[in-house]
C-alpha cells in the first residue's frame, strides 16, 4: 500500500498542484508566516547597541551563544525581539515529555486522550514563559555588563531597561510559539520545526559565499572545495536514507465471528525507526558540552585563568576529549530518550488488549521483551549513525579549516524538516486526487 501511494504521489504533476486550492492556500500561509518571522529577526531590542553584541558573539561564537545564534538565524547576534527564538518552547516541550515518564499524574494525563493532551500543552506554555523570563533576564543583565570597541552595549542601563528587555524578549518568544501553532494548523508541516529550519537556512547563502571566496583567494584549493561539496551531498543522502530506514514488525489480528460474519484476520506492521530519538541527543550533548567552553571564554576574556580555562581548552571544538565526550553523550542520550518515548511494556499491553500479537511470540511479557531486544539493536545503530553525522563536520571544520556553517545537528534538522514537509504536501495531493475520483464516481452514478 505504501509503495503504491509513493508511486501515485510521484506521478502527480504541476497541473494537479494547481488544482489543489486548499493546498496552495496552506503553502502561501506558511511562506507568509515565515516571512513575518524573518522580518522580526531584524527588529532590534530597544536600548541595545547591536554592534557590541555582534562583536562579543564573534569573539565567543564557539560557545553556546553561537549555537543559539545559529538556530535563531542571527537574531541573537543582532539582538532583536526574536533573539530567544522558539528555543524556550522546545526546552519546555522536552522537559514536560521527560516529566511525563517520571511523574504518574502527568502520565495519566497523557493517557486521557485529547483532553489530557490539551492540559499538557497548557503546562508546556506556562513553562515556556518561565524559561523565557529566566533567559531574557540573564541576557539583560549580561548586556548591561558588556563593553566593546564601540562602547557599552546598553545605552541607558537600569531597572527600566531590564523590565523592557524581558517583556520584549518573552513577548517575541510567545509570538513565535503562537505563529508555530498557526503554521501547524493552517499551513504545511510542523510550525515549530519550520521556524527553526528557516533560521538555520537563512545563513546558507552567506556560508556558501564565504567558502567560495576562500577558494577564489587561494586559502582553499578548488579540488578540496569540490571534494567537500561531494562529501556534503553524500552526508545528506546518508541522513535521508537513515531517517527513512525502519524495522517493520508484523502484527497479526485473529479472526472473530459476529453473528454470521467473520471479522479480523488481518495483518499489519509496526514500524520502528532506526533513529527513534531524532535530533534530541546531539542537541542535548552539544548544549551541555558548550557550557564550560562559554564560561571559560568569558572568564578568559577578563584575563582569568585556572581550571575553567583548562577544561575549556580540553573541550574546544576538534580536541580529542571533546570528540570522545560528544560521542559518549550522544550514545547515552540516544538510549535515554528512546526509553522515554517508547515503552515496550505499554505497547505490548495495548496489543494484547486489542487482540494483536507478533507471530511466534507469546502476548504479554514475551512480546515486551521482544520489542525491547529489537529496539536496543536499532538504537545502537541509530546512535552510531548520529555519532558519524555529528563528528564528521567537526573534523572538517577543526582539522581542515572549512568555514562551513552547518554541523551535524543542523544538517539533520534541515533534512528531517524537509522530508516531513514534502510528505505532508504529498498527503494533501493524494487526498485531493481521491476527492476528485469520488466526485467523478458520484457523477457517473447519477448519470446511470
Amino acid at each position: 500500500m505504501a509503495s503504491a501511494a509513493e508511486q501515485l504521489a510521484a506521478s502527480m504533476n504541476l497541473g494537479l498542484l494547481s488544482k489543489a486550492t486548499e493546498l496552495k492556500k496552506r503553502i502561501w500561509f506558511t511562506l507568509g508566516a515565515l516571512l513575518v518571522y524573518r522580518v522580526g529577526t531584524y527588529i532590534p531590542v530597544p536600548g541595545v547597541d547591536a554592534s557590541v553584541m555582534g562583536e562579543m558573539l564573534a569573539q565567543h561564537g564557539g560557545g553556546i551563544l553561537g549555537m543559539f545564534d545559529m538556530f535563531s538565524g542571527g537574531a541573537l547576534g543582532r539582538m532583536t525581539v526574536f533573539a530567544l527564538n522558539i528555543m524556550p518552547y522546545i526546552s519546555a516541550s522536552i522537559i514536560i515529555q521527560l516529566m511525563t515518564a517520571a511523574i504518574p499524574s502527568l502520565e495519566t494525563l497523557k493517557k486521557e486522550g485529547e483532553s489530557g493532551r490539551k492540559k499538557l500543552n497548557q503546562y508546556t506554555r506556562y513553562l515556556t514563559v518561565l524559561i523565557a523570563m529566566v533567559q531574557s533576564y540573564g541576557i539583560a543583565i549580561g548586556l548591561e555588563g558588556m563593553r566593546g570597541s564601540f562602547g557599552a552595549a546598553v545605552i541607558d542601563p537600569g531597572p527600566f531597561f531590564i523590565i523592557s528587555s524581558v517583556v520584549t524578549l518573552v513577548g517575541g518568544t510567545m509570538f513565535l510559539m503562537w505563529l508555530g501553532e498557526q503554521i501547524t494548523a493552517r499551513g504545511i508541516g510542523n510550525g515549530t520545526s519550520l521556524i527553526i529550519f528557516a533560521g538555520i537556512v537563512a545563513n546558507v547563502p552567506h556560508a556558501l559565499a564565504t567558502l567560495l571566496e576562500l577558494g577564489r583567494t587561494g586559502a582553499l584549493s578548488p579540488i578540496f572545495i569540490l571534494i567537500f561539496l561531494v562529501i556534503a551531498v553524500a552526508v545528506v543522502a546518508f541522513i535521508v536514507f537513515m531517517e527513512r530506514a525502519q524495522r517493520r514488525i508484523v502484527i497479526q489480528y485473529p479472526k472473530r465471528q459476529v453473528g454470521q460474519r467473520m471479522f479480523g484476520g488481518d495483518s499489519t506492521h509496526m514500524p520502528l525507526k532506526i533513529n527513534t530519538s531524532g535530533v534530541i541527543p546531539p542537541i542535548f550533548a552539544s548544549s551541555i558540552l558548550l557550557v564550560p567552553a562559554t564560561i571559560a571564554g568569558f572568564s578568559g576574556g577578563a584575563g582569568g585563568s585556572g581550571i575553567l580555562q583548562t577544561i575549556g581548552a580540553a573541550l574546544a571544538h576538534g580536541e580529542p576529549l571533546y570528540m570522545v565526550t560528544y560521542a559518549a553523550m550522544i550514545i547515552f542520550f540516544s538510549y535515554f530518550y528512546t526509553a522515554v518515548v517508547f515503552n515496550p511494556e505499554e505497547t505490548a499491553d495495548n496489543l494484547k488488549k486489542y487482540g494483536g500479537f507478533v507471530p511466534g511470540i507469546r502476548p504479554g511479557r514475551s512480546t515486551a521483551d521482544y520489542f525491547d531486544h529489537i529496539l536496543t539493536r536499532l538504537t545502537t545503530v541509530g546512535a552510531l549513525y548520529l555519532c558519524v553525522v555529528c563528528l564528521l563536520p567537526e573534523v572538517l571544520i577543526s582539522k581542515y579549516g572549512v568555514p562551513f556553517y552547518f554541523g551535524g545537528t543542523s544538517l539533520m534538522i534541515i533534512v528531517s524538516v524537509t522530508m516531513d514537509t514534502v510528505t505532508q504536501i504529498q498527503s494533501h495531493l493524494l487526498a485531493h486526487q481521491y476527492e476528485g475520483l469520488i466526485k467523478k464516481a458520484r457523477v457517473k452514478g447519477r448519470g446511470r
